[in-house]
């Protein structure tokens, strides 16, 4: 399996939250405008944390949102959204948080298979901080290595993602 695609639509640049609840709000947000969710997979990120704690946050400034594969997931799919200002979600050791990916994964038997492959890209320390400085969707796919096919919205290769998020309900 290689990592989802993310279209233009998935990634928000510069983003303002001002809590983590708001963050997952903006990745969640990206995800239902891709196309890979629906709105009720974003209560079911935040439902995750509330629950089990801030281990999404899973080194120093990332967080890593998902949620269990339901009936909320239309596709596999990956969002990221960088915050202007880092929000703390109460990890002891990786606070404060600038950059939140979004997974959506379809099928239970491809669930932890996702999360590991995603979590091997960030073994290089340094591309959480290259996302974090990142100023156009081509640079956050370059540094990921995935590419930009599946956007809701026909998305346009290099064409910067100039959403702003930070009125995401």
């Amino acid at each position: 399996m290689s990592l989802p695609p993310l279209p233009d639509e998935a990634v928000v640049l510069g983003a303002s939250a001002s809590s983590w609840r708001e963050a997952l709000r903006i990745a969640g947000g990206a995800l239902v405008a891709s196309g890979a969710a629906t709105d009720p997979y974003t209560d079911a990120m935040i439902d995750m944390v509330e629950e089990h704690g801030p281990y999404i946050v899973i080194s120093p400034g990332l967080a890593f949102a998902h949620a269990r594969p339901g009936s909320s997931v239309l596709r596999d799919g990956l969002a990221i959204v960088t915050l202007a200002s880092p929000v703390v979600f109460g990890h002891p050791h990786n606070d404060p948080v600038r950059v939140v990916l979004g997974l959506a994964v379809a099928e239970i038997g491809t669930h932890l298979e996702s999360i590991g492959e995603i979590a091997n890209v960030f073994n290089d320390p340094g591309v959480t901080a290259r996302l974090a400085d990142a100023t156009t969707a081509d640079e956050v796919r370059a540094v990921l290595g995935v590419s930009a096919a599946r956007g809701a919205g026909g998305a346009v290769a290099g064409k910067p993602a100039e959403r702003d998020a930070g009125g995401a309900s």
